[in-house]
């Protein structure tokens, strides 16, 4: 193996791993920009993928090659309304927001997968997805001397719909009226709420497309990664996609690149057999590795990083 074909699989195994990591990162910088912390993006991630697996197996032969993509919609579309709980939780009966994301992670898992005992047999698991996103390659781009291989070929089309919702996001956060807002209400609620800005609207907005965005995290995860759902499809994806965010300093740019970061520790596992320096190294190790760099990142990063000042704080009207 050249050294490019050897860059060019590092390159798309990373961007398969990253891709659900990234859309889950932006959904929680949305939440946390509003002042919410969302420590359920791992539940909203598995209910997401459970959808989405589902839809996948019912609607394969109505939709074809377009079944992955539309299942992608479907399962942030279920996130979004999981996540309802979470925002109903925090903002209008003033929960605390740990407790209440950490009650939506042991409770998705669970409900997930009665659900798929309920209707698949008996089995822990789905049947294997018949549409899955596999690899693609995109026209005229792939023939560009070395990037093309590299970038453009075989390689994960939703990674690539996760960057540009990541510049997307970074447009919609920094550079329109709803971001100003959304940024205000996270930084100091009572002075936006004195500048007419509905600021219970805004968090909702922000923990809605944290789920909507986390959804479509789970169901790219179960449909490019596993195959099919089952309680192992989501494994502390949630969780290092909140290390994340925390790492790009809820600027959406920063964490994407942070996100791809942690997806190529992910593929190592997989991919480490073929990287001299690395294929050496016990398998478990590199298993390992995307769970202690997420620890490592939290550790270093977590009192650096200065996020919304209003993050995780009870907001009340007549205050």
């Amino acid at each position: 193996m050249n050294m490019i074909s050897m860059i060019a699989i590092i390159v798309s195994s990373s961007l398969v791993y990253s891709a659900p990591l990234i859309f889950t990162a932006l959904g929680g910088t949305f939440s946390e920009r509003s002042g919410v912390v969302n420590v359920g993006l791992e539940g909203i991630m598995t209910v997401g993928a459970f959808s989405a697996a589902v839809f996948n197996l019912s609607m394969a032969s109505t939709f074809g090659h377009m079944t992955p993509w539309i299942s992608m919609i479907f399962g942030g579309f279920i996130g979004l309304l999981f996540s309802l709980i979470h925002a109903v939780a925090t903002i209008n009966l003033r929960a605390d927001h740990i407790v209440s994301g950490t009650v939506i992670n042991l409770m998705a898992p669970g409900l997930t997968v009665f659900l798929t005992k309920m209707m698949f047999d008996g089995h822990g698991q789905t049947d294997l997805l018949r549409q899955t996103f596999g690899k693609f390659s995109f026209p005229i781009l792939k023939d560009i001397p070395l990037l093309g291989p590299i970038f453009f070929k075989d390689t994960s089309a939703p990674a690539y719909v996760a960057i540009l919702v990541a510049f997307l996001s970074y447009f919609i956060i920094f550079k329109t009226k709803f971001g100003l807002r959304l940024r205000s209400v996270g930084e100091n609620p009572q002075a936006a709420d004195t500048l007419g800005i509905n600021v219970y609207a805004m968090k909702y907005a922000g923990v809605l497309i944290s789920g909507f965005l986390g959804g479509m995290g789970g169901a790219v995860a179960v449909q490019s990664i596993s195959g099919q759902f089952s309680v192992s499809t989501i494994a502390g994806q949630g969780f290092i996609a909140m290390a994340a965010m925390i790492f790009g300093k809820w600027n959406p740019i920063s964490v994407m690149f942070a996100a791809i970061f942690f997806g190529l520790s992910q593929s190592l596992a997989v991919i480490g057999n073929l990287i001299p320096g690395i294929r050496e190294l016990p398998s478990v190790y590199l298993q390992a590795a995307p769970y202690v760099l997420t620890v490592l990142v939290l550790v270093i990063f977590i009192g650096k990083s200065q996020g919304p000042k209003a993050i995780g704080k009870t907001y009340v009207k007549s205050k």
